[in-house]
């Protein structure tokens, strides 16, 4: 455990003077071995929380020093502080036990405020898990709100490592892959004509038109119209960021442009792997 540690308190006291590349290694660690397929061994984290607590407490640099690094620093920084203070909150009330009727018993939602009101130090600042959210949304890339670990089943499936700037545009590109073929998330039905996805694109439907769906400067005629084209901009995001990432029967299938989109329902059951997989 003093080894473990080590390299998380010297990140505590080195400040902004720490190499960028240093504040992840230790969430690294944490990450591989608490985490299998998107799931958390919360009672084990629980035990052994001073490494997280130690690394939540490096986030704390001041904000121009992280406002300086290059993009893909930052975007993985403030993806990596918002699942290591979801992992936090979880620890800090586990096990759940809420008597909310709109959600699990055991669901992070059970938590008063947790995403809302519920503040954490970092960058400098006091922030809540919706207000770093919002400033990965501003960062500009859709794809990082499938690498926001919610607690839940239903978001996009945690790493069982750190995010990286050298690495983020593939490990972004994955998410997206993952978040598509899981059918709880986004799931293509030939035989009711019927394409139904997860909440969290309307949650966030600005983001993913911006992203997928940005204005065109290409005079008028010189590209083919989207098969899409009448659909709602959301859809065609949804549509455009979709499409690669399907097998090429149901690619051929959306390209029929003949289904219906409907929303399904977010899964907020605890990604808890304690005693097994969520049930």
């Amino acid at each position: 455990m003093r080894l473990f540690l080590a390299p998380v308190l010297a990140l505590v006291l080195l400040g902004s003077s720490a190499p960028v590349q240093e504040f992840h290694g230790p969430f690294d660690r944490i990450l591989d071995t608490y985490v299998r397929e998107g799931n958390v061994y919360y009672r084990a984290l629980q035990s052994e929380r001073r490494p997280l607590d130690a690394y939540v407490l490096s986030l704390d640099v001041p904000a121009a020093t992280v406002a300086a690094w290059p993009k893909n620093q930052q975007l993985a920084f403030w993806i990596n502080a918002y699942n290591a203070f979801v992992l936090q909150s979880v620890i800090d009330k586990y096990p759940i036990k809420g008597t909310a009727a709109s959600y699990p018993a055991k669901s992070i939602q059970q938590i008063p405020g947790v995403f809302q009101t519920r503040l954490h130090r970092v960058a400098g600042q006091s922030l809540s898990l919706d207000a770093i959210e919002q400033v990965v949304i501003g960062m500009g890339d859709a794809r990082a709100l499938f690498a926001l670990g919610r607690g839940a089943v239903g978001s996009g499936r945690l790493k069982s490592e750190a995010y990286r700037a050298a690495t983020l545009d593939a490990q972004l590109e994955t998410g997206v892959k993952e978040f598509v073929v899981r059918v709880a998330c986004f799931k293509v039905d030939t035989g009711a004509n019927l394409l139904t996805v997860s909440p969290l694109f309307g949650w966030r439907q600005d983001a993913f038109v911006a992203t997928y769906l940005p204005p065109t400067k290409a005079p008028a005629g010189v590209s083919p119209p989207s098969p899409w084209a009448a659909r709602s901009p959301l859809e065609q995001a949804i549509l455009v960021m979709a499409s690669p990432k399907l097998y090429p029967s149901e690619r051929d299938f959306l390209l029929q442009n003949t289904f219906q989109l409907r929303y399904g329902s977010f899964d907020w059951r605890l990604n808890d792997l304690t005693g097994g997989p969520p049930n």
